[in-house]
């Protein structure tokens, strides 16, 4: 009886930590993709070439992987709701900067600098790691798949609503407002205390834990964790490079700016259903084997929209398939790292496979913003994002799941 009351109580946490965890990835997550809305206006009032912004956000996504590591170690040790509060904090003071960012230099360290480490600590490898160690292991996918979905739900509010605070009262009041909202983040960390899932059936053991450099060196040995890495790359390249600049692509092509939001907004909407399916189906097939083929389609999708005639119809199609390929990544990558070396240190180790995505991301955003200035298109990045695809099928099948070391 008394463990049925415990297993109750230990239910209502983890359900309140997927809750919390959900508003903080989607105020987190959904400010944050609407950063590309603000390239136009920003450059236009300054006189700023599209690197200047693109550069500044490229130097957000690296210095948010480089951190992340180090960002997931402080919260292996000394819990996640005391790094995500900080994260909110420095959140807040990177979106008033930015919002008095009339420089270029002081663009590169609110967005750049303060935000990217503000997102190592509020967003998917603290928050998802946090639920997969509280989630009973058959569910964990699953639980990561609900969390994360949270995330793009936030896409979903947030880019209309910021494009609709920059029509209606300017960029800055628009970045002063999501300050505002991203303080909710600081009260919501302190939901994220479900302790760690324990097998009750379990045999005691003496076997000593394994200590952080142990577990490095054994992660840094292992070929497998590093192919799961270099796959994270091509995911942080395509989603940046379309986060970042197709409004910008469409603009050039004669839309408005409501379109490239709402292709955004529906890369959320659907990315819903993309993160949720792809942790439910990684509690029940290959997670590696589910990687190669959302690689493999996202190729497919982005050739196929560059193939068709350009049309809001297509724009609107590309959205709802990118959505459901978008971010489905995330709890799949995050599972086999779980599934590899257990959940003691799943923050700092997903933090590094993270890192690589990140490295990723500065290049899809800088290079499109480059590319951009010197030849007036994108169409050298939209053939690196094709190739990359592929090259993420093919990683991914030197990828397994096969545990390293004890959970």
């Amino acid at each position: 009886m008394e463990a049925d009351v415990q297993a109750n109580k230990f239910s209502k946490t983890l359900i309140i930590m997927l809750i919390g965890s959900a508003f903080i990835l989607a105020l987190s997550l959904g400010i944050r993709h609407g950063f590309g809305l603000y390239l136009v206006p920003m450059s236009h009032e300054f006189g700023w070439s599209h690197q200047v912004f693109s550069l500044a956000i490229a130097m957000q996504n690296l210095f948010w992987g480089a951190v992340q590591p180090f960002t997931g170690a402080l919260a292996d040790k000394y819990g996640s709701k005391k790094v995500v509060a900080i994260g909110g904090v420095l959140y807040v003071i990177g979106l008033l900067l930015m919002s008095i960012s009339s420089s270029a230099w002081l663009l590169d360290l609110s967005a750049g600098l303060i935000i990217g480490m503000a997102l190592s600590a509020t967003s998917f490898s603290v928050l998802l790691s946090a639920v997969g160690r509280a989630a009973h292991p058959s569910r964990r996918s699953m639980a990561m798949g609900i969390a994360s979905a949270a995330g793009s739900f936030g896409q979903f509010i947030m880019l209309p609503t910021t494009l609709l605070l920059i029509k209606n009262m300017g960029w800055s009041s628009a970045l002063v407002i999501s300050a505002i909202l991203v303080a909710l983040i600081i009260p919501l960390a302190w939901t994220l205390k479900a302790p760690m899932y324990i097998d009750p059936n379990a045999k005691a053991t003496t076997k000593p834990a394994l200590t952080f450099k142990q577990i490095l060196n054994i992660a840094f040995k292992h070929k497998p964790f590093l192919w799961l890495g270099l796959g994270f790359l091509v995911c942080g390249f395509q989603v940046v490079f379309l986060g970042i600049h197709l409004p910008g692509y469409l603009i050039d092509h004669g839309f408005d700016a409501s379109t490239g939001t709402i292709f955004l907004a529906l890369v959320g909407l659907f990315n819903i259903i993309g993160t949720y399916g792809a942790g439910y189906l990684g509690d029940k097939f290959s997670k590696p084997h589910l990687l190669m083929w959302l690689y493999g389609l996202r190729g497919i999708a982005i050739i196929t929209f560059l193939a068709l005639p350009l049309t809001i119809w297509s724009v609107y199609a590309f959205g709802t398939v990118m959505g459901l390929l978008w971010l489905s990544t995330v709890p799949l990558t995050n599972g086999i790292v779980a599934n590899m070396f257990g959940v003691k240190y799943l923050t700092m180790l997903s933090g590094i496979v993270f890192f690589t995505h990140q490295v990723g991301s500065f290049f899809g955003g800088w290079l499109g913003g480059l590319n951009h200035d010197i030849t007036g298109n994108y169409n050298m990045i939209w053939a690196c994002s094709i190739v990359l695809s592929f090259f993420g099928v093919i990683v991914h099948f030197f990828v397994n799941e096969k545990a390293v070391v004890d959970d």
